[in-house]
């Protein structure tokens, strides 16, 4: 960019009035000792007459050496005003008319192929080697334009848009490779693309375009196509996808190194499956075409065509060689030889009018992913060894990118069955509190599979249990964390702890796992524990950092649940919040996990919650719901991380399905017994007395002898008979084998024998002891 001119203001008398800072550096005299001194002295050139400019004058100032410059006055409307005197130095040694002189020698050689073209980019002046290349390499005569269209650069952008750009705004471009289709071959070009300015135009817009074209031989085009292909070849394989990779090295091979190229894989890459270590041999299956391209983009039709089986020749020592080795290159007679001079193979490998082939295995890790074709049909020109060397670099970055492509996908298929194995299979159950349907989906990103899981199972007394729980990071590490949560998490539900109890054990257990782990940062969940109780419809929470739950009403009213949420698993030492609630029966409950909300939940979540009612009609299935959920996921906007969903529908216990009682002395064992066996016949359930009045009576008896306080009896009659005694103590029951000689301590024993299970959990107050009995009688 040119330097902005001294200016100077200078009197009626030639004295400088004014003097700029860009003088005061041009000429080396500062603006307080250049006031008052008259202007020609210190320009050491007289003042121009009037307006008209003088340019390349040579000016001689005191201070300075010589200079060229370009002087205009400009003056003022009185002449008691003065006049401003412009000073543009230039480059010394040049002129007008040596510029003049260097623009005809330009456009009057004939070794460069030099062209000016106006802004409408119709041409103005050419020079002999551009009037020759208009008329035998484009094919074209002077009035034509059609050459700005057929030279396009290897992604296919036409030299017109280069030429529209220095035109409009400047906008230079030197040194670009255009690719020009000729009856002789392609040939390939250097052009250079610069605005020639407009000496009138105020607001210094281009007066036209110079064009510089020169044609690219040997080692200059060859240079030029390396560093294109090796550009190009850096994004190999970034979809993951074989048969993507397969076609973007064909895209590269030509016209980069010949006029047809193909690519061949054998049916387990196409599977999905891992090659055989080794060299395959003759006796492998044929391989199918996979991926091919034709500079003029009709690929021959005599030549396997995409889709099909590749037949193969027998094998030969030097064909062995480069399955496993190099690239190898073949001039017509050999590639026949080594088809075995098969007419049929021949034609079917061998295009017409075939100077040079050169074929390369897709290697790696003594696996072998397929091969690679490289033919020339529009030029004798052999491969040379920067070829071979080209290919060989290209196929092994391809070999490279399908290992990785398919160890990805043997990473991401193993964590997917992990995880899917681990998960419930929750197509949609049904238990007395609730039915439940549970639904996964993976991340959309290339990151895969992550540590969300839900779970839903049985507690004692018909209460179910319900879990959400996200697991930092992905892959299988992720999935082996959560593998070890829902795992630990069935252990501590069995014996029976509420759900704050529950997640401070869960987050000591993170915790113990974080300090195993290399990567202690990396380790943490949240995680979301209930229970529903459908006798009393109650519903405790907790969260340790979980989204909390949608709620929709049987009335259609929707709202998350008010949850204090502690922290993160792994990340504190809580404590863990319960929320305490009662459902009506009909109720929905959505446990989810952040994939649902994306990366914004404060909007994501009120969308949710105001469409949730539309989806959750009482009569929709909870699968149909949980799809429509899962479809409406941000998943554009937040595709690395999968999404976790769990749906129940809760149920009650008819009050008629239940009684209780209260004893206080060891004399009301015996109306516990008759308690019992009073509302069995109600209940038609007489069959059942015997195994139940001794199960009544061994609690009721323990529970009034052992503690201070009152028995309380209940009986819950559902798919199973629950027979149930809560007391105020704490004191931990526990079953032992008694000895012959023992008067007691066969208690819990005999209910072990007449239920089908039997536990102990602790309540704010006290404990009950719970034993389920079969309708049906098990002795």
């Amino acid at each position: 960019m040119a330097s902005a001119p001294a200016t100077a203001v200078v009197n009626a008398e030639g004295a400088v009035a004014w003097w700029s800072k860009e003088a005061a550096g041009l000429f080396g005299v500062p603006a307080d000792l250049a006031i008052g001194r008259p202007a020609a002295e210190l320009l050491g050139h007289p003042l121009p007459a009037g307006a008209i400019p003088v340019e390349g004058a040579r000016l001689r100032p005191a201070n300075r050496a010589p200079l060229a410059a370009d002087l205009r006055l400009l003056p003022a409307d009185t002449p008691a005003a003065g006049a401003l005197l412009m000073i543009t130095s230039r480059p010394a040694g040049t002129s007008r008319d040596q510029d003049t002189l260097l623009a005809r020698a330009l456009l009057h050689q004939d070794r460069v192929a030099t062209a000016y073209l106006d802004t409408r980019l119709h041409l103005v002046r050419v020079s002999p080697a551009f009037d020759a290349l208009l008329l035998t390499g484009l094919g074209t005569d002077r009035s034509g334009a059609d050459w700005l269209e057929r030279l396009r650069t290897p992604e296919g952008s036409a030299a017109r848009a280069a030429c529209a750009g220095a035109a409009a705004d400047g906008t230079s471009v030197v040194g670009a490779e255009y690719h020009l289709q000729s009856g002789g071959g392609p040939r390939v070009f250097s052009l250079t693309c610069l605005p020639v300015d407009g000496p009138d135009d105020p607001e210094g817009r281009p007066a036209g375009v110079v064009v510089v074209l020169v044609e690219l031989t040997g080692r200059s085009g060859t240079r030029l196509n390396l560093a294109e292909a090796y550009r190009r070849a850096a994004e190999i394989g970034s979809s993951l996808d074989v048969v993507a990779g397969a076609r973007e090295l064909v895209d590269i091979l030509v016209p980069a190194l010949g006029d047809l190229a193909a690519v061949d894989f054998p049916d387990a890459v196409l599977q999905g499956r891992d090659p055989r270590l080794g060299y395959p041999g003759a006796q492998a299956s044929a391989p199918r075409r996979v991926a091919a391209k034709a500079t003029d983009g009709r690929w021959p039709t005599a030549l396997v065509q995409v889709g099909e089986t590749v037949p193969t020749a027998a094998d030969r020592p030097e064909t062995a060689a480069t399955t496993v080795g190099g690239a190898l290159a073949f001039d017509p007679d050999a590639a026949r030889r080594v088809l075995g001079d098969d007419p049929h193979l021949i034609a079917r490998h061998v295009p017409e009018g075939m100077h040079a082939a050169l074929g390369c295995p897709l290697y790696h890790r003594s696996r072998l992913f397929g091969y690679v074709m490289v033919w020339r049909t529009s030029t004798p020109r052999p491969f040379d060894d920067g070829d071979v060397r080209l290919l060989q670099d290209l196929c092994d970055r391809t070999a490279v990118a399908l290992d990785n492509a398919f160890r990805y996908t043997r990473e991401h298929a193993t964590a997917l069955v992990l995880q899917n194995s681990l998960l419930p299979p929750l197509a949609t159950t049904a238990t007395t509190a609730c039915e439940c349907t549970g639904a996964y989906r993976p991340a959309d990103g290339t990151l895969g599979v992550g540590g969300d899981w839900y779970d839903a199972f049985p507690l004692s007394s018909l209460r179910t249990a319900l879990v959400i729980g996200d697991v930092t990071g992905h892959g299988l590490q992720a999935t082996a964390t959560m593998a070890r949560l829902r795992t630990a998490v069935h252990t501590l539900a069995e014996l029976d702890l509420p759900p704050d109890d529950l997640l401070t054990r869960l987050n000591d257990l993170v915790r113990r796992m974080a300090s195993e782990s290399a990567e202690p940062d990396t380790v943490g969940a949240t995680c979301l524990f209930a229970i529903y109780d459908p006798v009393g419809c109650e519903l405790h929470v907790a969260s340790a950092g979980h989204p909390p739950p949608l709620l929709l009403a049987p009335d259609g009213t929707a709202s998350y649940l008010p949850l204090d949420p502690g922290p993160p698993l792994g990340a504190g030492d809580g404590p863990y919040e319960v929320h305490r609630g009662t459902l009506a029966p009909g109720s929905l409950l959505a446990l989810y996990t952040d994939g649902l909300t994306g990366h914004d939940p404060a909007t994501a979540m009120p969308r949710l919650l105001a469409g949730l009612p539309g989806l959750a009609p009482a009569d929709r299935s909870l699968a149909e719901i949980g799809a429509d959920l899962l479809a409406v996921r941000p998943a554009a906007e937040h595709p690395d991380d999968d999404t976790a969903l769990l749906l129940a529908r809760t149920q009650a216990v008819p009050p008629q399905s239940t009684a209780t009682w209260q004893y206080v002395d060891l004399a009301d064992v015996r109306q516990a017994r008759a308690d019992t066996a009073a509302q069995l016949a109600t209940w038609g359930l007489d069959h059942l007395g015997f195994a139940t009045e001794l199960i009544v009576s061994e609690l009721v008896t323990n529970a009034i002898r052992y503690t201070s306080g009152p028995a309380v009896l209940r009986l819950i009659r559902d798919r199973v008979l629950v027979c149930e005694v809560s007391d105020p103590s704490n004191t931990q029951p526990r079953l032992r084998r008694a000895l012959d000689n023992d008067e007691g301590g066969r208690g819990l024993f005999l209910i072990a024998q007449l239920s089908a299970r039997w536990g102990c959990r602790y309540a704010e107050r006290g404990k009950a002891i719970w034993a389920e009995i079969a309708l049906e009688p098990q002795f």
